[in-house]
């Protein structure tokens, strides 16, 4: 230590300590709170939400103000003109760069050239030094007028820029709007240019309106859950697939905030996690959408396309939240709202804008006024000798007033001053009679333009239709607006993974593999299991779950299926008697263990089926020898029986031992037929009784459906059904029922007739020549069906009258590979059909439900064995699921 920090430290150490400096502590908190909540606002007002007036943020707002000061109608270096707004936003080039895009991709206020970026496939724009833009038209007309703006000096005080622009135009919901400041976002979704106007025009008019998002991407999308754009709203938007043959699914359109690289990723991610399965997929997007997805064969395009929804980007959802700076704070309010203010916003700047016009037409009349009385009664020659200005002045002055008493307002020395600036040489050119024909002009239009302002609502009306007639080629919706149907995960996923049992130990996994197989199955199915011990327990998918021992049957599950019925006798208890029930398990409790018995120890199950379809065998069963029972074998048919719940006693079937049980007669279904009908709003196939109903179905029915290529099939109605928008027929198919059919053959250029039954129920069939002219012209699903040929008038003769044709007649049935007759060998103008002839149709068996009768009766050894008194206490014992039974998820 040097001598003199010695000195320093025994000099320190000889103050008294309530004398030496006492440290000093400053608080932050208060600094910190308010430098946050500034930076806050700054993000909120100056970055990330747009002005409710305009619909900009500040950059956007300061790109135009920037491209309007070098607008000359030529293209100009995109950075040039983001170097220009450096200028008015104090931010780094590459944020305004960004924007500027963004911008210019809504093809609405900005004229591109060069490579801007592809909206469809994430590709990003060039550097801005090799792209050029411009104003567009629609901008230069809407968004600019500075007489009407309001400025500001910029962040340097060395310019001024625009407080807001004067849009006249919901530019805010036509372009849409996206930010993330602290504490708040907002997302507002871009709207139809033309719908908006429309929108505009009925708010102008008092009536109501909806109004609903478009997006650049097209796609279909679900706005039942809109809430008009405010927060908790949510929209489901769906990419557009349909099947370009049976073994390749084409998508044409992608949803809003996706892009071809984004949904190609999450199906590859979705195939290798195995929810979905695809052989390969191929992006051919240019222009337009094109991806193809090629599917292993055997794989079901439907289900691949509802899995498609279920699992990747191919269904997103999306959720608005409509939050504008109004008064320079944050404002939530919905798009409907939005409209209403731009819409009366435009009307204010119309009228501001007709006032300045009038102001102006009104100055323009006063000096034409002026300048005529100046020269025709020839005011200039009195000046002429005066010497001083002042004495001009009052010279001019003196001279006017005997001739200004029309003039709207007084004369000033200004309007004096403007006079004396006359050229000699115009007023020796002036011609009095085209004068007043300029001032008769200027009346003309100061009248329109009072007009305008007398009806200001109509002329805004006016207005807005100019702008939809200008502008609004090309900008129609693109957007598909449909209700979509729920997919259920479950009924959709590939089933990717082998479930195995091991029956005797109780366990079930997906990676027992040495021991029983019972069926595929994927990682988010349930599984049923049943034991010996009348045990029920529903449980995950897994690698490896205990159960119980000695399983008996084990199933994926499927919640809510009331067609799977389990026909079961139970034997009550050890030497105990032994009950008889059929039931359903629609839905339990996740890993909880139910008895189907009655609680009792050493419980067991003597028989038991599981029924897809709700069959109902016929049994014998044997009983052990003991004491004098009389009959040791008898029948039972469990169709016989009331399906009720899982919980029920069920009914007696004997109190003495079962030797064994044997299946006497595979059974029918006891269930009614499904009533199946289709909605046509979702185009899907339903059991809730919305939409046609197409009939009732058996487990053997199928539908019936031709399409406008000239394509017939018959397929399962399965609830999963795609249905092309081409299709023109769809109905429950009746074998015997003919099909007839009305085609125009391309390469001989004839229309053919014919008609024919579907052959093969396993594949789709087209059934018109394949030339590529070739097409249908009508089809008939009638057993008599009748049509009109309207021909063609041939100049010089008289009209062919109308023909009608019987085609029962006029062909028979054929195989579907026919070529068919010739309808006709005159010029065809139009055919139609018309009524059918009257048939009557044959009579099918009704199908019934099969009568159920008393329980009591299940077999005639129970009367035998005089038990059925047992029955009356048993039947009151329907313990139902009503109380027990809960959600599964």
């Amino acid at each position: 230590m040097s001598e003199e920090n010695k000195n320093e430290e025994l000099h320190h150490d000889s103050i008294p300590e309530a004398h030496q400096p006492q440290e000093v502590i400053t608080k932050v908190t208060g600094m910190y709170k308010d430098w946050f909540l500034d930076y806050a606002s700054y993000v909120i007002l100056e970055r990330a939400v747009p002005a409710i007036e305009d619909g900009l943020k500040p950059v956007q707002r300061r790109i135009l103000h920037s491209m309007k000061d070098l607008d000359d109608g030529r293209y100009n270096k995109v950075a040039n003109i983001v170097g220009h707004t450096m200028q008015y936003h104090p931010h780094g080039d590459a944020s305004i760069a960004d924007a500027m895009v963004q911008v210019g991709q809504k093809e609405l206020l900005i004229d591109m050239q060069g490579n801007w970026g592809n909206i469809l496939t994430g590709d990003r724009a060039a550097a801005s030094r090799y792209i050029e833009a411009r104003l567009s038209k629609f901008a230069l007309d809407v968004v600019y007028n500075p007489k009407v703006t309001e400025w500001q000096l910029s962040y340097d005080g060395r310019k001024k820029e625009p407080i807001n622009l004067p849009v006249k135009f919901p530019l805010l919901l036509a372009q849409g709007a996206e930010g993330i400041a602290v504490g708040l976002s907002t997302k507002i979704l871009p709207h139809n240019f033309i719908e908006l106007i429309d929108a505009s025009i009925k708010h102008l008019q008092g009536k109501r309106f909806t109004i609903l998002p478009d997006f650049p991407t097209s796609g279909i999308a679900d706005f039942t859950n809109y809430n008009d754009g405010q927060r908790g709203g949510k929209v489901r938007v769906r990419a557009e697939i349909s099947q370009l043959d049976k073994n390749t699914l084409v998508i044409n359109e992608i949803p809003f905030s996706t892009t071809t690289t984004t949904l190609i990723d999450s199906v590859l991610k979705a195939n290798e996690k195995g929810k979905i399965k695809i052989k390969k997929i191929e992006d051919n997007t240019a222009a337009e959408v094109e991806i193809l997805i090629h599917l292993p064969a055997g794989i079901s395009p439907d289900k691949t396309i509802d899995a498609l929804y279920a699992f990747t980007n191919c269904e997103v959802s999306i959720s608005p939240l409509g939050c504008v700076i109004e008064d320079n704070k944050p404002n939530f309010i919905g798009v409907s709202e939005m409209l209403r203010r731009s819409t009366d916003n435009t009307v204010e700047l119309l009228k501001r804008e007709l006032e300045i016009q009038l102001e102006e037409l009104q100055e323009q009349w006063h000096y034409a006024s002026l300048e005529r009385i100046f020269i025709e009664n020839r005011i200039y020659r009195d000046i002429e000798e005066v010497e001083t200005w002042e004495g001009v002045i009052e010279a001019i002055d003196k001279g006017l007033k005997p001739h200004i008493k029309h003039l709207k307002r007084a004369v000033t020395e200004e309007d004096i001053v403007r006079l004396t600036e006359i050229r000699i040489k115009r007023i020796s050119k002036f011609d009095i009679d085209k004068a007043q024909q300029k001032i008769d002009a200027l009346e003309e239009d100061i009248a329109k333009v009072r007009h305008h302002l007398e009806h200001l609502i109509e002329f805004a009306i006016d207005y807005f239709k100019r702008l939809k007639t200008t502008y609004g080629k090309g900008k129609e919706r693109k957007t598909e607006i449909k209700i979509f149907d729920d997919i259920e995960a479950t009924k959709v996923v590939i089933r990717n993974t082998k479930l195995y049992v091991n029956r005797e130990e109780g366990f079930i996994g997906t990676s027992l593999r040495k021991d029983e197989y019972v069926d595929d199955c994927s990682d988010i199915d349930d599984i049923i299991c049943f034991t010996a011990d009348a045990k029920l327990m529903i449980t995950k998918v897994d690698a490896k779950t205990f159960i119980g021992k000695d399983i008996i049957h084990v199933a994926v599950f499927k919640k809510k299926d009331k067609r799977t019925i389990y026909n079961m006798i139970y034997q009550d208890g050890k030497g105990g008697a032994s009950y008889v029930k059929r039931f359903a398990v629609t839905g339990v409790t996740r890993d909880k263990e139910y008895d189907l018995a009655q609680g009792k120890k050493s419980s067991k199950i003597v028989y038991f089926s599981a029924n897809p379809n709700g069959e109902a065998e016929v049994i014998t069963i044997l009983l052990r020898q003991a004491g004098s029972i009389k009959k040791l074998k008898f029948d039972l048919d469990f169709a016989d029986l009331l399906i009720k719940g899982r919980g029920v006693k069920g009914n007696i079937v004997t109190k003495y031992n079962i030797k064994r049980v044997e299946l006497k007669e595979q059974g029918v279904s006891t269930l009614k037929p499904r009533k199946i009908w289709f909605d046509e709003s979702v185009r899907r196939l339903n059991v809730d009784g919305r939409g046609e109903l197409l009939g009732e179905f058996k487990g053997e029915d199928r539908l019936l459906i031709i399409t406008q290529k000239g394509i017939a099939k018959t397929v399962t109605p399965e609830m999963t059904l795609h249905f092309s928008s081409d299709m023109i027929v769809l109905e429950k198919w009746k074998p015997q029922k003919p099909i007839s059919a009305i085609y125009w053959d391309g390469e001989k250029e004839k229309y053919y007739v014919k008609r024919f039954l579907i052959e093969n129920t396993e594949r789709e069939e087209i059934f018109i020549t394949e030339h590529l002219k070739s097409y249908l012209e009508v089809v008939s699903i009638d057993y008599r069906p009748i049509a009109e040929i309207v021909f063609t008038k041939i100049r010089g003769k008289d009209q062919r009258p109308n023909e009608e044709v019987n085609l029962e007649e006029f062909i028979s049935i054929k195989g579907i590979k026919a070529l068919g007759n010739q309808l006709t060998t005159h010029m065809v103008k139009q055919i139609n059909l018309l009524d059918p002839l009257p048939f009557e149709e044959p009579e099918s068996i009704p199908t019934e439900d099969i009568e159920v009768i008393e329980e009591e009766n299940v077999s005639s050894e129970i009367a035998d064995n005089q038990e059925s008194k047992k029955l009356s206490s048993n039947n009151d014992d329907d313990n139902t699921e009503n109380g027990e039974q809960a959600s599964l998820f």
